[in-house]
């Protein structure tokens, strides 16, 4: 359990919610594990499938408090909703600013910004952990530009401008990611990022770790009652989770790709749990994609500190922890979005 920013966050896949007077009861095993008051809170996201009692989902919907249900593994299941609930007015404030160029550039500065900072902070980590097993100018010229990137970001007016910094910023981050690949060279080598299909194992990799954080931000917006097919930097296109892709791009460079390095650098995944198709396209074999999910949910679960709320959180709940802080700022409860920049 965890709370945070008035939300009660439930981890433990096997607790059970009811209602005990004025306050949510949480029991494990039909033992007592936490009880907490619900007058202290706006929402409640689960990750269990024991559920929860239908009085305490009625008083919740009654009192306002947002409650949403994930599978333990990140799968948004469903929200409660009552008779009245504000997300309509947090929608409506979304579809609105999604009209709006400005106002919607804005918020994808802020997205691109906490990507680039992250890119550029994965190069110096190499850099200042293997110096000696790079090519340390060219990081260092890597990270350099990335970061003098960051200050045309900010100044960005247009959603056009801000795509093509984007762009060349994500072409000078792959430019060297071949870099950060310290062994099984042979096997695992980035010559540039290929997709629909991935051509080599390491694309292949990042790929697949792309579709699940995809799935994670779509799910964790859907959860706090935003609409995860309506973007700012992602325009409208049918069937596309638009703001999942906006909200994700911070998030790519410290939960994904230093994941996929660390399975290849710590020798995890290797070459032999990768296949090839008859249309050419590299794929996980089934023991393959098996090792890469059990690491992933395991990665999902390791602690760290939030950089903006200063609280120890799991790595799983960084897009949860993120959705949140959108809507607080959709709803004025602050001033900007703060994108998850890591140290």
């Amino acid at each position: 359990m965890r709370k945070l920013l008035n939300t009660l966050y439930i981890t433990t896949e096997n607790a059970f919610l009811s209602l005990d007077g004025e306050t949510v009861y949480v029991e494990i095993n039909k033992q007592k594990v936490g009880q907490f008051p619900l007058h202290t809170l706006e929402s409640i996201v689960c990750f269990t499938y024991n559920g929860a009692t239908p009085a305490f989902m009625g008083a919740c919907a009654k009192k306002g408090i947002h409650l949403a249900f994930f599978s333990p593994f990140g799968k948004f299941l469903c929200r409660v909703i009552g008779e009245s609930q504000g997300n309509v007015l947090l929608r409506k404030k979304q579809y609105r600013i999604s009209d709006d160029k400005e106002e919607s550039c804005l918020i994808a500065r802020n997205c691109i910004l906490g990507k680039v900072f992250n890119c550029r902070w994965s190069i110096s980590r190499t850099l200042r952990d293997h110096a000696l097993r790079v090519d340390g100018e060219a990081c260092q010229r890597a990270a350099k530009y990335l970061s003098d990137a960051m200050e045309k970001i900010r100044r960005a007016e247009d959603l056009d401008s801000l795509r093509g910094l984007e762009g060349e910023c994500a072409a000078v981050y792959f430019g060297v990611f071949d870099e950060l690949i310290l062994n099984q060279k042979e096997k695992f080598f980035f010559k540039g990022r290929n997709k629909r299909p991935p051509l080599d194992n390491v694309n292949a990799m990042l790929s697949f770790g792309y579709t699940l954080l995809a799935n994670d931000c779509a799910g964790a917006l859907e959860g706090v009652g935003l609409d995860s097919f309506v973007g700012f930097l992602h325009r409208d296109r049918p069937g596309r989770k638009s703001l999942a892709l906006d909200m994700m791009e911070e998030l790519r460079a410290v939960l994904v790709d230093r994941f996929v390095l660390t399975l290849i650098n710590n020798r995890q995944i290797k070459g032999e749990h990768f296949q090839v198709s008859e249309s050419g396209a590299v794929e996980f074999t089934d023991d393959g994609k098996k090792k890469y999910l059990t690491a992933w949910q395991e990665h999902k679960r390791e602690k760290i500190t939030h950089p903006y709320l200063q609280e120890k959180i799991c790595w799983g709940l960084v897009p949860h922890v993120q959705a949140l802080l959108l809507a607080r700022y959709l709803r004025d409860d602050l001033d900007a979005y703060p994108p998850f920049l890591w140290k």
